[in-house]
């Protein structure tokens, strides 16, 4: 919805987080939407940082999804936009071009990963077409990836997987998100290791003590 005022964060760590379900069927109610409680609950248990979360369900229409990335980007000011569905190759799943129109620039190593991870499972993943972009503004910058439709595919795109012994067999495309929102000037975001483990190159680390600097 045009002219919501911007978030603020509660912490200079907290990290403002867009969630879009991208659906014609679950957005008129015809059936219950999944993605977007199987997200909120992921972010939820994999942050170790503060996290504060904002919610659309809207049609496969190329115009309103582009619309609304950019509300929760330019106007509440997201650090991080997650969508999922419509990125197969039906007439109706517009949401990659809906997100490259909006992008400043792409990010193809997310796209890449998430394909990477699925076809561990099923050959159909190559025609999966999700995108990662990084949406500036003059004064803002955020990291909009589009995720799978299915809650299962969300989570194993988002932390990876792990063979019986524990040994990492696929990184999930979130080990990479906290590095690349310092990068873009957002607040510093800490995971669970357990579930998935934040990299980042030792001079990004934080030092313990160090005090946190308000995100951008």
């Amino acid at each position: 919805m045009a002219g919501q005022k911007q978030l603020s964060r509660s912490h200079p760590d907290e990290l403002l987080v867009g969630l879009v379900s991208i659906s014609d069927r679950a957005s008129s109610g015809v059936y219950r939407d999944e993605g977007l409680p199987a997200l909120e609950q992921w972010l939820n248990g994999a942050l170790a940082s503060p996290v504060r979360i904002e919610q659309r369900l809207i049609p496969d229409e190329a115009e309103r999804i582009s619309a609304t990335l950019i509300e929760l980007v330019d106007e509440l000011g997201c650090d991080l936009v997650l969508t999922t569905g419509g990125t197969g190759p039906s007439r109706r799943d517009v949401t990659p071009e809906a997100t490259l129109a909006v992008a400043t620039r792409e990010m193809p190593g997310f796209g890449e990963q998430m394909r990477q991870i699925s076809l561990k499972f099923v050959p159909t993943a190559i025609l999966s077409r999700q995108v990662g972009v990084i949406r500036e503004t003059a004064d803002h910058a955020a990291l909009i990836l589009n995720l799978p439709g299915q809650p299962k595919a969300i989570r194993e795109t988002l932390e990876g997987l792990k063979g019986d012994d524990g040994q990492v067999l696929a990184s999930g495309i979130f080990a990479a998100v906290p590095y690349c929102i310092d990068l873009i000037g957002g607040p510093y975001v800490e995971t669970h290791a357990h579930i998935v483990k934040a990299f980042r190159p030792k001079s990004a680390l934080r030092s313990t003590g160090q005090a946190p600097q308000s995100g951008g």
